[in-house]
């Protein structure tokens, strides 16, 4: 280091953020901006990050929390994780199989949380799982018809809450919660809830709706966004339907009797990243799975699996 002025000037460091510090000279300058690593320059990204949705059970599985934005500033050679989550896994009721929550999904510090698990057939009041929307409840063993298997909370800004389940002597499972509404309540007996709505975005080029929970059994409708329908009817061999892969959509609920009526599995996340194409293409991780396309100025990945990192 030298003074000058009473001052003390550090030694050149090379950036790690957009600003460079230390002392550069002409020629050094001249050559850090030719390798294009000063100053670093930073790249404006819209993101959709979806969570896996949950697995139905007698109620509908909750749908994957959903957040999206459009201001999400990247920096040059800073590696940002991208995690996708998986959907959970669908129950049975005769051998009370428990359903399963959707995982997680992840870009940079953003974390879109996992769908919760639709509500069982087995308990008392099985109430459906908390998540990024909430599962919608199973049913009671009362004898009084009513509304009494609570449905999941969603997570605030990503999802809404599941519907409440039925109890003796005609059982319903509420429906799951979708990112865009929430899932209903058992409207009478042996009619499940729907599945609450998704949401639409445009950020892959087309309008397509993304994270609907799923319907309860029995008979209820998945919701716009991927969200699995219930298995149709008391007695008869109609499994859930799974969640649409890479919506974040809820599994559809199964009927309660013998196996093989497994609810639906929830669908898988995804996430998607769009950019001007002038910014250049980002290295992608190994671990991912994605494809590439524009729109207009615009590049689009969307990753469908995995997890790794992205560096532009």
């Amino acid at each position: 280091m030298r003074r000058i002025n009473g001052s003390i000037i550090g030694p050149r460091v090379v950036p790690t953020t957009s600003v460079a510090s230390g002392v550069w000279d002409l020629v050094a300058q001249a050559l850090a901006r030719g390798a294009n690593i000063w100053p670093l320059k930073t790249v404006t990204v819209r993101y959709l990050v979806v969570a896996g949705g949950g697995g139905g059970g007698f109620g509908g599985g909750g749908a994957g929390g959903l957040q999206t934005a459009t201001t999400f500033t990247a920096t040059q050679y800073v590696g940002y994780t991208v995690t996708v989550g998986a959907g959970g896994t669908g129950g049975g009721n005769a051998n009370a199989v428990t359903s399963t929550a959707g995982s997680n999904s992840v870009f940079s510090s953003i974390t879109s949380t996992g769908g919760g698990l639709g509500g069982g057939a087995t308990n008392n009041s099985d109430a459906g799982g908390n998540g990024g929307s909430g599962g919608g409840g199973g049913h009671g063993t009362g004898a009084g018809g009513g509304v009494i298997a609570n449905g999941g909370t969603g997570t605030s800004g990503q999802g809404s809450a599941g519907g409440g389940g039925r109890e003796n002597p005609n059982f319903a499972g509420g429906g799951g919660g979708g990112s865009g509404g929430a899932g209903a309540n058992s409207p009478s007996n042996a009619v499940g809830g729907n599945g609450g709505a998704g949401s639409s975005s445009d950020i892959s080029g087309t309008s397509t709706n993304y994270a609907g929970g799923g319907g309860g059994a029995y008979t209820g409708t998945g919701g716009t966004g991927g969200g699995g329908a219930a298995g149709a009817a008391s007695g008869a061999n109609n499994p859930g339907t799974a969640g649409t892969v890479n919506s974040g959509g809820g599994g559809g609920g199964a009927n309660k009797a013998a196996n093989p009526n497994l609810a639906g599995n929830g669908g898988s996340g995804v996430v998607i990243l769009r950019f001007l194409t002038s910014a250049g293409s980002p290295n992608i991780g190994v671990g991912l799975t994605s494809t590439t396309t524009t729109s207009g100025n615009d590049t689009i990945i969307t990753f469908t699996a995995g997890s790794g990192t992205v560096t532009w």
